[in-house]
This record gives structure tokens, C-alpha cells and sequence, in this order.
């Protein structure tokens, strides 16, 4: 009797002799996209054995499958082992989309590092703003915040990121909140390469949130010798504000679609 093999590492639900759940259902789709007497593995469980086994694995690209929304990461399990290569898609899985003739670029959600969950909607916050502001230029690509925000709580790679989105470069960072002071770190890499082009720290007061913002797209914009038409420049150049409350009021009235907390940290 041969067996197929699917394994996955995420949440479950326990109930009495029986489990459940997304990841659960991830294993179930896995095991059948396994060869008879073979083993496929999630991009999760790949990327935390990669360096620890003997085995090798052939990446067999995002594999969409039935009642699973996004697309699974999969990769099949080599038992002759020997390095990790990239198998060609099949004909009708969706190719990754062409990088712009811009310079393109996708901001992904920053992290929460306050400890305090309820702190999260101020991340996510951000994250938006960030978007915004990048998207006033008109000489970048700016991928939309509908699509960064599917990689808030995977781990995945910026290469991955890059190949999906169709974008070369990638903002991550962190903000921790402390009372009236922020500190928030961003830096923008190349996905290509995961070369570091431009990284920077901001310790300031809360009320200084917006022109840090501004700031981080303008920095981004000389990183990546972008060219400003008339008017642009000024339009990044917000005074600074003491009033938050329409800041605050935003977000606690955008119902929130993410309960996960981390993102990747490099």
C-alpha cells in the first residue's frame, strides 16, 4: 500500500476525539496534491526544516485548491535528497505579473511591537498612511493595500513577495508605542536581491506621526532616484498636527480583517 503524505504546521481546533480547521484542511489539500508514496509540504514547514534535513525539495510554486482562499505554497519532499530546485509551473497556473516599468514597490504591514494587541489598528494604520503617501508619486509603482496586507502573519520570503506582486522593491518595519513616544523602523529592500538600499529609526513624539510618514516616502523616493513632478514634493510635505483624534477615530471604525500579530522580521 503506498501512501500519500501532506503536512502542514498551523492552527487547529480540537473537539473531543476530533480536530479541525484551516490547518487541518491545508494538510488534507496537500496530502492530495502528493504523488502516491510521495510527501508535499507547505511553504511554512519548508521554510523551518530547509536547513535542518537531509531531504531535498523540489518548490512545485503556489497551488490553488478547493474551500482554501489564497494559494498554498508547496513543495514535494525528496527522499534521495540532494539541494532544493524550482520545478517549472504547469501550463495553467497563473503567472506572476510583469514588473513595471516604474520602479515598483510593496509595503508590507508593519509590526505591532508594543505587546498590546489593541495597538495593532496603529500599525495597520501606518502601514495605509505609508501606502498613501508613496502612491502621490507619480513615478512609483505602488502595489495596493488590499494585496500587501495578504502577508501580515505568513512567513514568506521577500523573493516570494516580489515574484507574486510583481514588484522589485519592499518596505517592512516595526513601531513600538510607549505612552506619548513612538519608535518606528523601516527599510526598503531590493526583492530581487535582498539587498538592504535605504534603512532609518524615528524616535519622536505621537504627534509627530504624519511627518514621519512623510518622510519615510520622500527618503524612499531619493533611495530609488525617483523624479518628483511639479507639485509633488510640496504635496508630501504636511505641517505637523497635535490633533490624532481623526487618526485614532479612523481606524477604530475600519473593521479589522487580521487577528494575526507578527509579520516577518528580517
Amino acid at each position: 500500500m503506498e501512501l500519500r503524505i501532506g503536512i502542514n504546521v498551523g492552527d487547529i481546533i480540537i473537539d473531543g476525539d476530533d480536530i479541525y480547521g484551516d490547518g487541518v484542511n491545508v494538510a488534507s489539500r496537500l496530502e492530495e496534491l502528493a504523488e502516491p508514496g510521495g510527501t508535499c509540504v507547505s511553504g511554512t514547514v519548508f521554510d523551518q526544516v530547509k536547513d535542518k534535513l537531509d531531504f531535498g525539495f523540489d518548490d512545485l510554486g503556489p497551488r490553488e485548491v478547493n474551500n482554501i482562499i489564497e494559494p498554498i505554497r508547496t513543495y514535494r519532499v525528496r527522499m534521495d535528497g540532494g539541494a532544493s530546485t524550482k520545478t517549472s509551473a504547469r501550463p495553467d497556473e497563473p503567472q506572476p505579473p510583469p514588473l513595471s516599468d516604474k520602479p515598483s514597490i510593496a509595503v508590507l504591514p508593519i509590526e505591532n511591537m508594543s505587546g498590546d494587541p489593541e495597538q495593532e489598528y496603529f500599525s495597520d494604520g501606518i502601514t495605509e498612511d505609508i501606502i498613501t503617501e508613496l502612491s502621490k508619486i507619480s513615478g512609483l509603482f505602488v502595489i495596493a493595500r488590499h494585496s500587501a496586507f495578504t502577508y501580515k502573519g505568513n512567513s514568506v520570503t521577500l523573493k516570494q513577495v516580489g515574484r507574486e506582486l510583481g514588484v522589485r522593491y519592499v518596505i517592512e518595519g516595526n513601531v513600538r508605542k510607549a505612552g506619548e513616544r513612538l519608535r518606528i523602523t523601516a527599510q526598503l529592500i531590493d526583492a530581487t536581491t535582498d539587498h538592504h538600499l535605504w534603512a532609518e529609526r524615528y524616535d519622536r513624539d505621537l504627534e509627530d506621526i504624519f511627518a514621519v510618514q512623510d518622510e519615510v516616502a520622500r527618503q524612499v523616493a531619493a533611495a530609488l532616484a525617483v523624479v518628483f513632478k511639479p507639485g509633488e514634493a510640496e504635496r508630501l510635505a504636511h505641517a505637523p498636527t497635535d490633533n490624532l483624534e481623526p487618526y485614532y477615530e479612523r481606524q477604530l471604525k475600519r473593521p479589522s480583517t487580521i487577528s494575526n500579530i507578527s509579520t516577518r522580521i528580517i
